[in-house]
């Protein structure tokens, strides 16, 4: 007679406060993950331990998990590793003094896993949107050697270079962006209103009106007629360019080989990607991972597509038996400088070490370059704005002055 399987549903766990009296009748707390109150009590007692008080503990929503919370927590648990905290007690540590209800859920969910004998570089893997692939294997690379709280260390020293450089980065392109937006914004409201209560004043005279204004009446009436249809077209074609962004990898290189070509801002971003590479293959190196595996993470962590690709035939190359420096020379997106410092750290046996410091060279000139970047976007942005807006005003003003010359 043939049995139907029941299928069973797991059981979904839950992070438990709990308080009681140990043999001693000394007070003890915990946190324990398990399955209900019951099995709490039940493994609890079990210890010796009578409880007196259970409560689950409730993570309120809070914020999105940002780099920022990962990089903070790689530096904490590098030292209350090396300061001798067990392991479990360091992630509790670090849940309870986060102020963020998803970062204390998040650790507090590795530290269940890492407590039930999995590898803490496996129970990071079980998140890849916070940890990537570099992470782990650095963790791995950690573990297995001996020296987790080292390889902490110089994983959160190079998330914080990482983070220092986007931010800065960001800063020196927020200004730029935030102009154009409001001078956007200051054009449409004048093409929408200011235009057209001049158009009406204009109508009054009877008088032909110069070419320019002519010319920004006819683009007002069009914006008055068809704002719905900019908008939509400017919304669509937006959405329509990030879905191609995300999905089409020949999109995806031709918009990184632009921003490297743009003026000014591109040599910065472009030193900012080399130092990203240069700092991600000399972490990973000098943790003892393989230089063709380590390849495999270098790439992404640059940013750029153009270089991820480059990366990857870099990698071809280097598993096949050709030199790092060879390969690099043959992907074509390396300056000089790189090139000979690999090639000495290859010749030397140093090579972690001298992509180190040329890494240390790109971040300084990202440093001086984002410095002087302001000094370099402020004469062309108030350029741009007096070419747009104060057009704008003149071309309406032109048949005012006109009207002063015939009185």
């Amino acid at each position: 007679m043939a049995t139907k399987a029941i299928a069973r549903t797991p059981i979904r766990e839950a992070s438990f406060a709990w308080e009681g009296r140990d043999r001693s009748g000394k007070t003890v707390r915990g946190e324990m993950r398990a399955g209900g109150q019951a099995i709490v009590n039940s493994a609890l007692r079990r210890q010796g331990i009578l409880v007196t008080k259970i409560k689950k503990r409730r993570y309120g929503g809070g914020k999105r998990i940002r780099d920022k919370d990962i990089t903070l927590f790689t530096r904490q648990l590098s030292t209350m590793l090396r300061s001798g905290v067990p392991m479990l007690q360091s992630f509790d540590i670090v849940a309870k003094g986060s102020s963020n209800g998803a970062v204390s859920k998040l650790f507090t969910d590795i530290r269940a896993d890492v407590e039930t004998g999995t590898a803490l570089s496996q129970a990071f893997r079980k998140y890849p949107l916070y940890f990537d692939s570099l992470y782990c294997n650095l963790v791995g690379a950690g573990e297995q050697a001996g020296i987790l709280d080292d390889l902490l260390d110089r994983l959160a020293t190079y998330k914080e270079k990482m983070q220092a450089i986007r931010g800065q980065i960001k800063s020196a392109l927020f200004y730029p962006s935030a102009v154009l937006l409001v001078a956007a914004v200051v054009v449409t409201v004048i093409m929408l209103f200011v235009v057209p209560a001049f158009k009406q004043v204009f109508e009054s005279f009877g008088a032909g009106l110069p070419a320019p204004t002519q010319m920004v009446i006819a683009l007002s009436d069009f914006f008055v007629d068809y704002w719905y249809l900019m908008f939509g077209a400017v919304g669509g074609a937006a959405y329509f360019f990030m879905q191609a962004l995300r999905r089409s990898q020949k999109v995806q290189m031709a918009v990184d080989r632009a921003i490297l070509k743009l003026p000014i801002i591109g040599p910065v971003l472009r030193k900012a990607t080399i130092a990203r590479w240069l700092r991600t293959l000399s972490t990973m190196f000098a943790a003892g991972v393989p230089l063709v595996e380590a390849l495999d993470s270098v790439g992404g962590a640059s940013g750029n597509h153009v270089y991820l690709m480059a990366t990857k035939k870099i990698q071809q190359e280097v598993a096949t038996g050709t030199s790092l420096t060879i390969a690099m020379q043959n992907s074509a997106v390396f300056p000089n400088m790189v090139l000979q410092m690999s090639s000495i750290g290859e010749e030397s046996g140093s090579l972690d070490s001298m992509l180190s410091k040329a890494a240390d060279i790109f971040e300084r000139e990202v440093d001086e370059a984002v410095a002087s970047l302001s000094s370099l976007l402020e004469p062309l942005i108030m350029v741009v704005l007096g070419v747009l807006i104060g057009g704008l005003v003149i071309a309406m003003y032109l048949p005012i002055f006109k009207l002063g010359q015939v009185v």
